[in-house]
């Protein structure tokens, strides 16, 4: 391919001065000099290289910085090693080349981002320790999570030249790990876009469904807004405010979870789009603005009180404050109006980063403080919980990156703030580990409760302790926290450590007599399948002998059928094998791979598939081939830690089967209602039900109902047919 290098040269030049446009005013003339000898070193380093799509690949450096710069807000450093992010890995400069020339601080970060990126290349299966790294790394120095974010943003951004599994694999990846660390490092607008990026990707139907309905409502959306401006500034200038307010789309990742929760089509979420004042103020009387401005709207439009959110009065551990209100605005329509001023907006806007411009007149030193507790709370999950899952422990991490909160106060009155559901327990832990291990009970407001009570905001707690409390296993049932789990599984653990041990032992002595290597990889296949969670779950079995020669010798006997499986389809093919159709009906419904072989399989119990899905094959380690839907739950956990057991699946033959669905339908009831859903289903549609339930309370039926279904364009028809009877305000299907 020929490429016209003089203009690419061009354009090049002209997208560093785009980037350089967006700091000069900001920043010196020795940062400057800083940046562009970072371009310049990028510039060599990659001189040779392109990305996926044929362009240079320094567009993707120059784009990286470009979002560190304005979309996060970060200064020279950071913009410097978001320019050298991919030096190290793909090219001759070295770490030491680069502690040389920039100094071991951009080294060092630039480092942290080589680690990252070599893990991302790794096979996933060890993506457990890869996390553990990746986070640690974290708590060494935030700017590299936060450039790696902005990496990942703009690889979303220009995924579409990447394969297609390629394509849902990073998407995957993005949702599972990404997007909440920007949620948690306060960057909601990028965290929207990789959900709204992923979802693309995941699930491109749902995606271009909701940007449709969306660009169709938007004129009837911005003459709202406009509406509401005009009513709204007219009283907000009357008191000599200086505010501007925006209008937007929420999400389209937001929209669909709300469809999603609440069972709804697109057109039954009400809130799709909110409203946002933003004022100028000193930081004296940024609390009182808000709250006069709080006032004057609720006194234009009448408020729905259960839908008030104060984070104002108390921020949001990541730091975010905004007063928001639900108001019925014009046309009687229901809209969330968000209030807040500058500062906070930029706070909102850019998260943690933000925080370091605003340490005069403002006391900011709380979010700091919130921001470092959250990274010591990593650290210390990573210390006790060695020996955990890649899934456990992605979980408690992203407990601490996306749980709602609740505000308690110490008898003294100091507020702690702890996740949702979290209990008195969790309460006690957070305050010191001490009182945690020795927790008895709690005092809610002067009244006895057991240490599970479930905090709510605004309780005062009192823990009550005692030297002779050991913790026990049942706790671990209800804390919510990390550091409560990890503390109590740290304490328990250290009482069977002696068993594990001796189990580890004997497991050690029983591989070597069946000639298999004892290693991590190993172990790990070991848990899956006998169905453990941890690696002291499997020593502590072969310790009292629960597991022993005889199940061993049945998982070296599954080992072989799973690693046949896999080098299938690990070779590349060697010619073109597509799968032509015999004219015999008994065939598989089902090909895989790309050479669309015909294997054995079973279907997925945690979703349903029906010829015409999309679907995937997933190569589990003892029941063979289980095929999914890409809608399935689990898909995007799969794609993300598994993907190189992920493997293409098609549909070779859905005519000539047929397979059950379970639908629900809903609307107000009447006489003759069930003949008519029956005259669609058996008469129209010539479909075979199963079965059927309805069930009717004042005036409202809610039915379920099986069918026996041939293809996807079927079903859809019937949903059209059953959406069109007088009366059904609702259908859908239900995942089993």
């Amino acid at each position: 391919m020929s490429y016209d290098l003089e203009q690419e040269n061009k354009e090049i030049l002209a997208r560093y001065k785009d980037l350089i446009s967006n700091t000069y005013r900001t920043l010196d003339e020795e940062n400057n000099k800083l940046i562009r000898k970072a371009f310049d070193i990028a510039l060599d380093a990659h001189k040779d290289q392109r990305r996926k799509s044929g362009e240079p690949y320094i567009y993707h450096p120059i784009a990286v910085a470009k979002i560190v710069a304005t979309e996060i807000g970060l200064g020279a450093t950071s913009i410097a090693c978001a320019l050298l992010h991919d030096v190290i890995e793909d090219s001759d400069y070295t770490y030491e080349d680069l502690k040389k020339i920039f100094g071991e601080k951009i080294a060092n970060i630039v480092n942290g981002l080589t680690k990252i990126s070599i893990m991302n290349h790794q096979n996933i299966s060890v993506q457990s320790e890869n996390y553990r790294k990746l986070l640690l790394t974290l708590s060494e120095d935030f700017r590299v999570i936060l450039i790696k974010i902005a990496d990942r943003l703009h690889n979303m951004r220009t995924l579409e030249s990447m394969a297609p599994d390629k394509q849902k694999k990073i998407a995957s990846e993005t949702v599972y790990i990404y997007a909440p660390m920007a949620h948690r490092l306060g960057l909601y607008n990028i965290k929207s876009e990789l959900e709204d990026l992923s979802l693309k990707y995941n699930n491109p139907e749902v995606f271009n469904e909701i940007t449709e309905k969306l660009e169709l409502a938007k004129e009837n959306r911005e003459r709202y807004i406009d509406e509401f401006k005009k009513e709204a500034s007219e009283r907000l200038k009357e008191e000599g405010l200086n505010f501007t307010i925006k209008g937007r789309a929420k999400a389209i990742s937001s929209i669909y979870r709300k469809m999603l929760k609440q069972g709804v089509s697109f057109e039954e979420v009400f809130d799709n789009y909110a409203i946002r004042i933003i004022y100028k103020s000193d930081a004296k009387n940024e609390k009182f603005l808000a709250w006069k401005i709080y006032s004057i709207v609720t006194d234009v439009y009448h408020s729905n009180p259960s839908r008030m959110r104060d984070w104002i009065t108390q921020p949001r551990s990541t730091g975010y404050e905004s007063l928001h209100l639900t108001v019925l605005g014009p046309d009687k329509k229901w809209i969330e109006v968000q209030i807040r001023s500058e500062r906070m907006d930029e706070i909102a806007e850019k998260g943690v980063a933000a925080h370091y411009k605003y340490k005069e007149g403002y006391k900011q030193s709380s979010d700091d403080k919130n921001f470092e507790r959250w990274v010591t709370e990593i650290r210390d999950v990573l210390e006790q919980q060695q020996d955990l899952s890649t899934s456990e422990l992605l979980d408690n991490i992203k407990l601490n990156l996306y749980s709602k909160e609740v505000f308690v106060f110490t008898p003294k009155g100091e507020i702690k703030i702890l996740p949702t559901n979290a209990t008195a327990l969790d309460f006690a832990f957070s305050v010191h580990s001490d009182l945690g291990m020795k927790c008895l009970g709690a005092k809610i407001n002067g009244k006895l409760v057991p240490i599970s009570y479930v905090l709510q905001n605004g309780d005062q707690v009192d823990i009550l302790s005692s030297q002779n409390q050991k913790p026990k296993f049942d706790w671990l049932e209800f804390v919510v926290t990390s550091k409560a789990k990890s503390k109590i599984k740290g304490y328990l653990n250290s009482q069977k450590n002696q068993l594990v041990d001796e189990g580890k032992e004997t497991l050690q002595r029983k591989l070597r007599h069946a000639k298999i290597n004892f290693n991590d990889e190993e172990i790990n296949k070991l848990q899956k399948f006998f169905n453990l969670k941890t690696s002291q779950e499997l020593f502590l079995k072969f310790q009292t002998n629960e597991l022993d020669a005889s199940s061993l010798r049945k998982y070296i006997e599954s080992k072989n059928v799973f690693n046949n499986l896999l080098s299938r389809f690990r070779k590349s093919p060697t010619k073109n094998t597509a799968y032509i159709e015999p004219k015999e009906q008994n065939l598989d419904m089902i090909v895989f791979g790309k050479d669309e072989e015909k294997l054995n399989y079973t279907y997925a119990k945690c979703c349903t598939v029906i010829p015409g899905d999309k679907i995937f094959g997933f190569i589990t380690i003892s029941e063979g081939i289980k095929v999914h839907s890409d809608n399935c739950p689990n898909a995007i956990n799969l794609r993300a830690q598994y993907d190189y057991r992920v493997i293409p699946a098609k549909w070779v033959n859905a005519e000539s089967f047929q397979n059950r669905v379970k639908i629900e339908i809903e609307g107000l009831d009447r006489m003759g209602m069930i003949n008519d859903i029956t005259a669609v289903i058996s008469g129209s549609m010539g479909m075979d039900m199963k079965s059927m339930s309805i069930e009717s309370n004042n005036g409202i039926f809610t039915g379920n109902i099986n069918l026996e279904v041939k293809n996807k364009s079927q079903l859809e028809e019937t949903f059209t047919k059953l959406k069109d009877i007088n009366g059904v305000s609702r259908v859908r299907r239900l995942q089993s």
